[in-house]
């Protein structure tokens, strides 16, 4: 089980975080975000684990501008939360990791995924708010047995420490990681390390679990 923590922009906590070393580690570059990481210190980014992937998150940006980024910083992987289509995508695949984002509810058409397979390496599903992302609102996870390429996807949405032991009941073979925001914040783009510590314990702890059975 993969861990990503999204959504960070404050130097020192930046530095906190990256400290747990999780899998993957989020930035946006949305104006519209209350999370949105404006002039980050190069060296800051730089100083993040190689072990890490080092994510940018965008909604509906021009490919320029997220190639800009991609060479200004490294990044390892990209996160597209908008109306991105399958060509847009691919367009990056010979450059970072491709995550494509989903506002997911229960009258949710997973038939629309099939074109962005083999195009994107992972899907995200999230809470289909009129926001792109970032809600703290979860979705009924039963929709994710109507899920059936085999593109692996981490869940997001709403995940807390009041449910995150819940995600043992998840069983779906593509199920790859969590998305780790909202519910893990002193306040927004400030993660609340004694809770993300608590959060890294109950996912190894469901892994090992897993792995005993």
């Amino acid at each position: 089980m993969k861990i990503k923590v999204c959504g960070l922009k404050d130097p020192e906590n930046i530095r906190a975080v990256s400290n747990f070393v999780p899998d993957y580690m989020g930035f946006i570059f949305y104006g519209n975000s209350p999370r949105f990481i404006n002039d980050v210190p190069f060296e800051q980014l730089n100083n993040i684990p190689a072990s890490i992937f080092k994510t940018a998150v965008f909604v509906n940006e021009s490919a320029e501008r997220i190639n800009e980024l991609i060479d200004k910083y490294s990044f390892d992987a990209i996160q597209l939360h908008g109306n991105e289509s399958p060509e847009f995508c691919n367009s990056f695949k010979d450059k970072v990791k491709v995550i494509k984002a989903f506002g997911l509810n229960n009258s949710f058409n997973f038939e629309q995924l099939a074109a962005y397979k083999n195009k994107v390496d992972f899907f995200l599903f999230d809470t289909k708010t009129d926001i792109h992302g970032g809600s703290g609102k979860t979705f009924d996870w039963s929709i994710l047995n109507k899920y059936i390429l085999d593109v692996p996807f981490f869940l997001s949405g709403g995940l807390s420490l009041d449910n995150l032991e819940e995600i043992k009941n998840i069983s779906h073979p593509q199920f790859y990681g969590v998305d780790l925001n909202s519910k893990f914040e002193t306040e927004p783009g400030i993660k609340n390390i004694e809770k993300l510590e608590k959060a890294f314990d109950i996912i190894k702890q469901n892994i090992t679990n897993e792995l005993r059975s």
